[in-house]
């Protein structure tokens, strides 16, 4: 005899699969927004400046957002075969050695911009060295990426090329920042620089998407992933000068967003939109 259960839940794996980009988006946003709204909430209601050390704290309740959405989701479509096959794929690390050395193009791209900016702008773009900033990094990578690489980015790869679903997933991810945007840099708040910085960082953020999943795309490793995930993360934490100005910031991101995109178009250039040979 049928179970009612596996009436109902035959439905909602069949459309969760069709449409699953979807509720992935809009589960990620409604946990990571309405938990940063519930930290700064006694802020808000005193109308009071929220501390920064609070504004902070905003980032790693908004971590849970995108993997409890991909985790969710991924056992309503596919079960435990699915949960299984995620499970896998973050523990691949047996890949050709070849694909790790991209790992090092965050923190290299990040110091050269801050040094030619030292050298010829000004002395506030000196990098700061903020070690603690690796576990940062690694906190981000490895729980980000479970949703929007082991979930979200395989779903909008499927029908279009991967550049074109990269590059909207990054911003959509880039979006997902708005509630820490005045937080995550050294300059708090931007003021009138706010939506230049935001562009600014968007722009990175999508360039550092089409790399992420670039690497995926190559290896099948959500691992890989969250190791370019941390490493981004970590060098933006541990290099970013502290003393900088909302207009600098803004200046300093722009111009690594940039260089990001130098590097995508060579990538895009050699592996074609499909980000693979």
């Amino acid at each position: 005899m049928k179970s009612y259960t596996n009436e109902v839940s035959r439905p909602q794996a069949r459309w969760t699969s069709r449409h699953s980009v979807v509720p992935y988006f809009v589960l990620t946003f409604a946990l990571s927004w309405t938990g940063a709204l519930l930290v700064v909430m006694p802020w808000l209601v005193r109308r009071e400046v929220v501390p920064k050390f609070i504004g902070l704290m905003i980032f790693p309740v908004m971590l849970l957002g995108p993997c409890i959405a991909g985790v969710t989701l991924t056992w309503i479509s596919g079960g435990g075969t699915d949960l299984r096959s995620l499970w896998s794929r973050m523990r691949k690390f047996a890949v050709a050695p070849k694909w790790y050395a991209p790992l090092f193009i965050p923190p290299i791209l990040i110091a050269g911009v801050l040094l030619f900016l030292r050298l010829f702008v000004s002395q506030t773009f000196a990098s700061n060295f903020f070690l603690a900033g690796v576990g940062f990094g690694a906190i981000a990578g490895f729980i980000e990426e479970i949703g929007w690489t082991g979930y979200a980015f395989p779903a909008l790869a499927k029908g279009r090329n991967a550049f074109a679903a990269a590059t909207f997933l990054g911003l959509i991810w880039g979006a997902w920042h708005i509630p820490v945007v005045d937080y995550l840099g050294t300059a708090k708040p931007h003021g009138s620089f706010w939506l230049p910085y935001f562009l600014a960082f968007t722009a990175t953020m999508v360039a550092m998407r089409v790399l992420i999943c670039w690497l995926y795309v190559n290896t099948k490793s959500v691992l890989l992933a969250q190791l370019m995930h941390a490493s981004s993360t970590g060098a933006l934490v541990v290099l970013s000068p502290p003393r900088a100005s909302a207009a600098q910031e803004t200046l300093w991101y722009g111009v690594y967003a940039l260089s990001l995109w130098i590097v995508v178009g060579t990538v895009v250039a050699r592996f074609g939109r499909d980000l693979q040979r």
